[in-house]
């Protein structure tokens, strides 16, 4: 066993890390969110952030998030049921994971490729006699990309939920005389809601800065907060007023996770 020394020893590389790469970036976005472009300090990035505009485009961008979340949602809950029960889940598994293996930017340009005027999906559109059709550069393309990013991310924290739940518990539901809608809401879900919760979190939050999807794929359609982070900080040259979004992102994921821990302990004393 290690005594105290040794683990506060084995903590100092851990401690610089997060120091270096988590805590001091923060800081320093909190600092340039206090001050305007000529570096005087002001409260004006957040007077400007918490005005009409950008409160739509907040409002716009919680909206996103939340159709990208519940679709993958409302796929992935029973998909994962699906992989678990199969004796190909190995498999099953792995075809679901190697998308992620691939840059982000290479699949949504291969998107470009699929949903462009000339690209395969229209083609077969063209074949079956649809016609062609304007994929991109709007609110389907956006959302249908996003989601197959997001899928694996929601998938795999419900999945691994659902295969932990012994079968003895819910045939012993039926045997009980509970239908199929009352062991899923009593039994099967209460189950498996740990990985509800991180599949939520860790699709929603990423969901709301997202800027390279709208960039490419709905063709600057949609802005959402993190297109306008990437605008100021790249194209205005506006660092405060970025970094004042990226606060409010920053403290609204904060909550989001401070939420859904909270809950989790609480879940777990019951």
């Amino acid at each position: 066993m290690f005594n105290r020394k040794t683990k506060l020893i084995f903590a100092i590389p851990y401690a610089l890390w997060m120091f270096l790469f988590v805590v001091f970036p923060i800081l320093l976005i909190l600092y340039y969110s206090f001050h305007n472009t000529d570096g005087d300090f002001t409260l004006g990035n957040y007077k400007e952030f918490f005005g009409k505009s950008y409160m739509w485009m907040t409002f716009y961008s919680f909206w996103y998030a939340f159709i990208i979340t519940a679709i993958c949602l409302i796929l992935s809950y029973p998909l994962a049921f699906v992989i678990s029960r199969s004796k190909y889940k190995e498999l099953l598994l792995l075809l679901i994971i190697l998308p992620t293996w691939i840059n982000i930017l290479l699949k949504t340009y291969a998107f470009l490729g699929l949903f462009g005027k000339h690209g395969t999906v229209n083609n077969v559109l063209e074949f079956l006699g649809i016609g062609t059709q304007d994929l991109l550069f709007n609110s389907f393309s956006f959302v249908f990309v996003s989601v197959y990013i997001f899928l694996p991310f929601m998938l795999l924290p419900i999945y691994n939920s659902v295969s932990g739940i012994n079968t003895n518990i819910v045939n012993a539901s039926y045997d009980l005389g509970a239908d199929s809608r009352t062991t899923f809401l009593k039994v099967i879900l209460p189950l498996s809601i740990e990985g509800v919760k991180t599949g939520i979190q860790v699709t929603f939050i990423p969901a709301l800065s997202i800027f390279m999807i709208t960039r490419l794929i709905a063709g600057n359609k949609i802005i959402n907060l993190g297109t306008a982070i990437e605008e100021h900080f790249l194209v205005t040259q506006n660092v405060g007023l970025g970094s004042t979004i990226a606060v409010f992102l920053i403290f609204t994921m904060a909550i989001i996770m401070s939420i859904t821990n909270s809950k989790n302990k609480l879940g777990r004393r019951k």
